[in-house]
């Protein structure tokens, strides 16, 4: 079995605050938070990387990232364009908006042809979820089989205000029943709740409810699910939504395991998650990695 590459979804822009927040330092020696993912990475057992980018943030991420990492990894870099569509489809006018995280992995099709875990760029994971999938990865020999590292919503929340996630329902077994993609989640004094109608509704989530946090582990077969699904999004989303229709990766999990196509395992890690999904996020994600670090979790300098 050829060993696991870690696909890394770097397009997105950071649409709520300006910059492209991938690259935003973290710490004073200049780490941006996919450094920590990639040292975990790596001390997983990682040691191939495909960026998935726009294609005018290339040469920023050889400068920012590549030129540091290419002594560790082999790295592919893979542009993620809104016109890469199946043959009879065509951008609708106005679009600017990426088509989602299933369509940035499907831009991998033609360079991954190995066991694969998924991970956004601009997200802390923590050492225990690399190194579970990787682990996973490296013994599961059923091509119909995935995984996913879920996390606790109470440690995937912010302060700042409503964040997307997929909420899963497990069964005995640890096995995914249901993923839905949740696009407005928020924290409030009495907990956690969403809203699928901006507001004039909420439903309750309990804290230890289990969400995805965009880190799956696929073997080859499913760049082909999301293929085959991709035509049938894009019918729904040029009628309803052109402009801002998105193809998640949970809505192509979600059909898999509602035809008995796909099983997902689901490996829990305790780890609180950070991110900057707001500007006003950063600061707690600075405050955390210095202590993650003071904690001798992660090496002054990581890589030296």
């Amino acid at each position: 079995m050829k060993k696991p590459a870690l696909v890394i979804m770097a397009a997105g822009m950071g649409s709520r605050f300006g910059g492209l927040k991938q690259i935003a330092p973290v710490d004073d020696q200049g780490h941006i938070i996919i450094d920590f993912s990639l040292f975990d990475a790596w001390r997983a057992g990682f040691r191939d990387l495909v960026f998935i980018i726009k294609p005018e943030l290339e040469d920023s991420f050889r400068e920012v990232i590549g030129s540091r990492m290419e002594k560790f990894f082999n790295i592919t870099y893979v542009h993620q364009t809104i016109d890469k569509l199946p043959a009879g489809y065509s951008v609708p006018e106005g679009r600017e908006k990426p088509w989602g995280t299933g369509h940035a992995v499907l831009c991998c099709k033609d360079v991954v042809d190995a066991p694969f875990t998924v991970i956004n760029a601009d997200d802390f994971y923590g050492p225990t979820a690399f190194s579970a999938i990787y682990d996973y990865l490296v013994t599961n020999e059923d091509e119909s089989q995935y995984a996913m590292v879920g996390y606790r919503v109470r440690n995937t929340v912010t302060e700042n205000g409503s964040v997307a996630r997929g909420v899963c329902e497990i069964d005995e077994n640890n096995y995914l029943t249901e993923v839905i993609e949740r696009t407005k989640i928020e924290k409030y004094e009495g907990g956690i709740h969403f809203t699928e109608d901006d507001g004039k509704t909420w439903t309750e989530l309990q804290d230890d409810t289990i969400v995805s946090m965009n880190m799956w582990g696929f073997t080859p077969s499913f760049l082909d699910a999301i293929e085959a699904g991709f035509a049938a999004f894009l019918d729904k989303a040029l009628v309803e939504n052109p402009l801002k229709g998105e193809y998640f990766l949970p809505f192509v999990v979600q059909n898999l395991l509602s035809e008995g196509k796909a099983s997902v395992r689901v490996l829990t890690s305790a780890d609180k998650w950070y991110g900057v999904t707001y500007a006003a996020d950063k600061p707690v994600v600075v405050a955390a990695l210095q202590e993650k670090t003071k904690e001798g979790l992660y090496p002054d300098g990581l890589w030296g």
